[in-house]
């Protein structure tokens, strides 16, 4: 598997998911794989997990939790524009900003 060369996407970023089963639905992202290509989205491609009898868990029993999307398939969230959009660079002095390259809103993602 080719690494990824530059994800937009860091752990905090608000997503949408732009294709697949979760189309549509948003969330954050809790952990990024760049190696894979892949990230971790609260409360999105849910999958169950069997869970062994543990002293932890003495029931055992059927655990949903988050699996990974490639990150193709996500974009930023804009609060301002409510959609999914591309983000572009701009320098801030020694600081580099991410912002929304929709015409006339530019909101910027950090900071």
């Amino acid at each position: 598997v080719k690494a990824m060369s530059i994800s937009t996407i860091r752990k905090d970023d608000t997503v949408i998911v732009s294709s697949g089963a979760n189309s549509g639905k948003t969330g954050k992202v809790l952990l990024v794989d760049r190696a894979k290509g892949r990230a971790l989205v609260e409360g999105l491609n849910l999958v169950k997990k069997t869970l062994k009898k543990s002293q932890d868990n003495p029931q055992g029993g059927i655990v949903e939790k988050e699996a990974p999307l490639s990150v193709s398939s996500l974009m930023h969230y804009c609060p301002t524009c409510k959609k999914g959009v591309r983000i572009g660079r701009k320098r801030d002095g020694k600081k580099s900003r991410r912002y929304c390259r929709t015409d006339g809103c530019e909101h910027v993602f950090d900071g």
